[in-house]
């Protein structure tokens, strides 16, 4: 089998997540940390939440298996049995031993018209 090469970054920095407190309808509001595995490795990823008024929930982690993609809802992150809180603005940092690509996705649900925001996230070389 071909080694298959890692493509994207080891440092990547989300400064914008929030997880709005209410959703309408069928769809509840929630927020997604996309992973790109190219690697025939196994990433091995730690994530940091920064907050504005308390210290950050460090080291959270997390694997997505070589060559593949996890869609990671940031209401599964559990550090001490709580996920990052909703209707509260936090940042992330994900952190990898190999290079992975990493998106942001949000749905918010708070309102009969939907609104879904998808960004990149930024690489830190």
């Amino acid at each position: 089998m071909a080694l298959h090469e890692a493509k994207g970054a080891t440092y990547w920095v989300i400064p914008d997540a929030y997880i709005p407190e209410k959703s309408s309808g069928g769809l509840t509001s929630h927020e997604s940390v996309c992973v790109l595995n190219t690697s025939s490795e196994d990433a091995q990823l730690l994530f940091t939440i920064f907050f504005e008024d308390r210290e950050p929930v460090e080291d959270i982690p997390y694997l997505v298996e070589a060559r593949r993609t996890k869609h990671i809802r940031t209401s599964t992150l559990l550090q001490e049995g709580m996920p990052p809180p909703a209707g509260v603005p936090y940042a992330i940092e994900v952190k990898s031993q190999i290079p992975v690509i990493v998106q942001y996705s949000r749905l918010d649900a708070t309102q009969a018209e939907n609104a879904l925001m998808s960004v990149m996230a930024y690489p830190v070389r």
